[in-house]
């Protein structure tokens, strides 16, 4: 393990805190660490609402000198834990899987994680009640044309099956019946049809799931019922047919779905808005800057769609809110605040793709499986 990471714990935290107070600065800060630079912003939206003069959160990526992050560096830092270092991270599968493994066991009965309780913050992101708006900021035209919630719950019908398989391979640990890679060219729109509210893309999507469905039962048909008894697991934990886009590969919903939803819709309203200009009465210079002002204020649907907070009220979100507000009230000692057990003393890696739980001591060390700037790819 690093140097830097091993030497951060929350009695270091203590002991900076009580030198703090001696010196007047009696404001108790918690250090807060994530996956990555894109979750920063995230987990301080949902903190800082506990905000107040005696309490503040700080976020940030683990201080490493080899700057590897993800969540294999998270769970290594468990045993630093404490009230004033406490661990953010995403559920990927471990939500659903309860406390079948050790990692799962870790990430779901540890008062110092905390987790999304959906598979990632891309998830909440995509959350269908806040597409509209992102178009709408996006496009600057507010004009209805499509209708994502109904879009999205049919095409969680749609890939419902498909997903049972999915997960049920990775919490097996036979990954290689269904990888994440067959899973998400199935499910993945390669277009939007909007006329009949994009009809005609679900039934090819439908289409997709069911051949792949078929092909999965018959070749792995000893495992079709414990793909059903599984299914009764997964309800227990708020999985319905009407909501897989809450649970599934976070940047599979959103590189390969909503991206294409988001950019098909805002294209059509930008060239509404473009043919609307240039029907006025407006010509010549004042027509130009009319259209260069407009296309001037566009902003692209996946720059806007971060900002959006409607997945607050969605039922995962309000878990992981009653969460924070319970650990905060025990920092502060009112009330009776029923805590989760302390934390398991062994650590967990995640491997890149599905979710498998594997103990620390059989992955070689390494750096995390990033995106972008710094964020794990789902």
């Amino acid at each position: 393990m690093s140097k830097l990471v091993k030497n951060l714990s929350s009695d270091y935290m203590a002991k900076a805190r009580a030198m703090a107070g001696k010196l007047g600065r009696n404001v108790r800060v918690v250090h807060v660490y994530v996956e990555g630079y894109d979750d920063i912003a995230f987990w301080r939206s949902v903190l800082s609402e506990f905000e107040n003069d005696a309490l503040r959160f700080e976020v940030n990526v683990p201080s490493r000198d080899d700057l590897a992050k993800g969540k294999k560096v998270l769970l290594s830092m468990v045993d630093g834990c404490g009230d004033d270092m406490i661990l953010c991270m995403d559920s990927d599968f471990d939500y659903l899987f309860e406390d079948s493994n050790a990692q799962s066991h870790a990430v779901n009965n540890n008062r110092y994680i905390f987790q999304t309780y959906v598979y990632a913050i891309e998830n909440y992101f995509c959350y269908p009640p806040a597409l509209r708006s992102a178009c709408v900021r996006a496009t600057k035209n507010d004009t209805f044309i499509f209708d994502f919630e109904s879009f999205m719950a049919g095409y969680s019908r749609a890939v419902y099956e498909l997903f049972l398989w999915y997960v049920y391979s990775a919490y097996s640990g036979k990954v290689k019946m269904f990888p994440l890679s067959d899973f998400r060219n199935t499910v993945s729109l390669h277009f939007l049809d909007i006329e009949g509210n994009g009809v005609n893309t679900l039934a090819w999507v439908r289409r997709n799931c069911e051949r792949k469905l078929k092909y999965l039962r018959e070749k792995y048909h000893r495992y079709n019922e414990a793909v059903d008894n599984f299914e009764r697991r997964l309800r227990r934990r708020g999985v319905r047919e009407d909501n897989v886009f809450l649970y599934m590969h976070g940047h599979t919903l959103l590189d390969n779905v909503v991206s294409v939803l988001l950019d098909t819709v805002c294209e059509v309203l930008r060239q509404m808005s473009i043919d609307s200009i240039r029907s006025s009465s407006r010509e010549g210079v004042t027509l130009a800057n009319e259209l260069s002002n407009y296309k001037n204020s566009l902003r692209t649907p996946e720059e806007v769609l971060t900002d959006s907070v409607e997945y607050r009220r969605s039922e995962p979100f309000v878990k992981l809110h009653d969460r924070v507000s319970a650990y905060v009230a025990g920092l502060s000692g009112g009330g009776d605040v029923k805590m989760l057990p302390e934390k398991a003393d062994n650590g967990y890696v995640v491997p890149e793709d599905d979710g498998e739980a594997l103990p620390v001591k059989s992955v070689a060390k390494g750096r995390g499986k990033k995106r972008g700037t710094g964020r794990r790819n789902g």
